[in-house]
This record gives C-alpha cells, sequence and structure tokens, in this order.
C-alpha cells in the first residue's frame, strides 16, 4: 500500500519505519533533514514536501505536535491552500497528533466534504512503544474507517480501541495524558523524598512498583537517573516525550473540563507545576524531568 507519513519525530519515525517494514511503500516527509534521514536508512522514500508525499497515496498519517499545525496542514493557512485539495479522493487520513478534539471534527468534516476518509488516532506507549510496535490507539471514527485502518495500526501498535465518532480519540487521549502528569509528579515526589531520608531509589522504586503505589511510570519510565537502564531519565532527559508536549496536553484536559464544566483540580495543579517547569529551562527535556523541581538540592 502506497502510504504518506508526515511528522518524524521521536514518535513518528519509528511508526513510519515500522509500517515500512511491514511491506508498505512509505513516503515520508518532515521539515527536519536529520529525521527525514533516519527514515530513509530504513527503506522509506523521502519526499520534497508534504504535497509530494501524498502524491498517489492510498493513506496518509500524520503526527504533528499541536492543532495548529493539523488544521494548517489540512485546510490550509495564511492564504496557503491546505493538504486536501492534493490527496486523492477514496483515500484515508489516520492522524495521530494529540489535539483537540474539535479540531479534528473540523478537519474530518472539511475532509468528508473533499471525499476523504478521516479518523483520529492519537497513541500511547512513548517512544519505547513506537520503536517495538506496541502502541496503543484510540481511535474516533467510524466503524468502516477503523476497519480499513485496522491493518495498518496493527504494524504500529498492539492494542487498538475504538472510543467513539471522531473526535473521541481525543478525548480518550487527553483524559489519559491527565492521568499520566499527575502520576509522573506523583512517583517523581515520592521518588524524592525517600532519597530525602536516605533511601536507595532503585530499592525503593522497586518495593513502591510492588506495592499499591505501583504505577506505569515504576514499571517502565522511571524519572530518577539509573534506576532503569533505558529510561529517558538515564538517557539525561532526551529522546522521550518533552516536557512541552505534557503541558500541551494538561491544556487541552483543561480547556475540555472548562467546557464541558467537568472538576479537574488535580490536572489543573499538574499543569501549573508543567508550566513552572517549563519557564524554568526544562521544556525540551523529557516530561519525566519534572522530579529535578522536587529534589532535595545537596
Amino acid at each position: 500500500m502506497q502510504i504518506a507519513f508526515i511528522g518524524l519525530g521521536n514518535m513518528g519515525a519509528p511508526m513510519a519505519i515500522n509500517l515500512q517494514k511491514a511491506g508498505h511503500s512509505v513516503k515520508a516527509f518532515d521539515l527536519s533533514k536529520d529525521a527525514c534521514e533516519r527514515v530513509k536508512a530504513e527503506g522509506a522514500q523521502v519526499a520534497t514536501s508534504a504535497e509530494d508525499a501524498v502524491k498517489g497515496a492510498e493513506v496518509v498519517v500524520t503526527m504533528l505536535p499541536a492543532s495548529q499545525h493539523v488544521e494548517g496542514l489540512f485546510l490550509g493557512k495564511d492564504g496557503a491552500p491546505g493538504l486536501l485539495g492534493q490527496i486523492n479522493k477514496g483515500a484515508l487520513i489516520i492522524d495521530s497528533s494529540t489535539i483537540a478534539g474539535a479540531t479534528s471534527q473540523k478537519v474530518a468534516k472539511a475532509a468528508e466534504a473533499a471525499g476523504i476518509a478521516f479518523i483520529d488516532a492519537p497513541v500511547s506507549g512513548g517512544t519505547g512503544g513506537a520503536i517495538a510496535g506496541t502502541l496503543t490507539f484510540m481511535v474516533g471514527g467510524s466503524d468502516a474507517d477503523l476497519e480499513r485502518a485496522r491493518p495498518l495500526l496493527e504494524k504500529m501498535g498492539k492494542n487498538i480501541f475504538h472510543a467513539g465518532a471522531v473526535g473521541a480519540g481525543q478525548t480518550a487521549k487527553i483524559c489519559n495524558n491527565m492521568l499520566l502528569g499527575i502520576l509522573m509528579i506523583g512517583t517523581s515526589e515520592a521518588i524524592a523524598l525517600g532519597v530525602a531520608n536516605g533511601l536507595d531509589p532503585k530499592v525503593l522504586s522497586e518495593i513502591m512498583r510492588r506495592s499499591s503505589g505501583g504505577n506505569w511510570a515504576l514499571e517502565v519510565y522511571n524519572p530518577c537517573p539509573g534506576v532503569q537502564e533505558n529510561s529517558a531519565a538515564t538517557r539525561g532527559y532526551t529522546g522521550g516525550f518533552g516536557t512541552d508536549l505534557m503541558l500541551k496536553d494538561l491544556g487541552l484536559s483543561q480547556e475540555n473540563a472548562m467546557h464541558v464544566k467537568a472538576s479537574t483540580p488535580l490536572g489543573g495543579m499538574a499543569r501549573a507545576i508543567y508550566a513552572a517547569h517549563s519557564i524554568a529551562g526544562h521544556g525540551p527535556e523529557d516530561f519525566s524531568s519534572v522530579i529535578k523541581m522536587l529534589q532535595k538540592k545537596a
């Protein structure tokens, strides 16, 4: 199958590579030349532009940072036309960006008018899951469009959930990421408290992992350097899910909460903490670096 893949960051690049390895013909594009070279080394074609990438594509997959990037790409901005006019009628768009559900619905409506199918399919599982092809997909769209996308999603992930109509996948994702931000802060607080009392962070983490405080961060994404060999923390908080991206997702959760009048006090507090962490200069670092705010200074 001819697939266009736009957005080759820490998540997008391995996802595109997995599709290429599965036998599909992937034509990829990113503004970063280094990102393009990474997928090219794995056999994918590199497009000269997003417009070039979608020529003849049966499926278009996007993995972009925020709502404005997705809307600008497909619907156009600053007087420039959007990509929908360049995509073949009958094609399918799979947007795996984490954006506002309302943006997904807006793009889907325009895509439908152009004869193009659309699903929102944000992911969870981190860069490790993207590389291993074990991501969780949270899909918003019709049953038919999901079944059309399923063979491709299965090459990039192991869990595929149909959350509901277009936009529902995004709602599920911001609920998940709000919880993720909260639990990372809580896990960091607990480890920092233990270390301040002289406990070995590796021993403490294992105790909590096997106790009632066990969670995903303790299992695979420990915020303390050296506890887990392949964690972002051990890599100097590089190559993972950035603090600024977590801040963006927490902002989406709070916007949604205001819209539906839901009470999310911990989500609001988590957003404030990540905003302070970003302002302090840690925006590009992995979101687990929030532990730096909580550690007792020597």
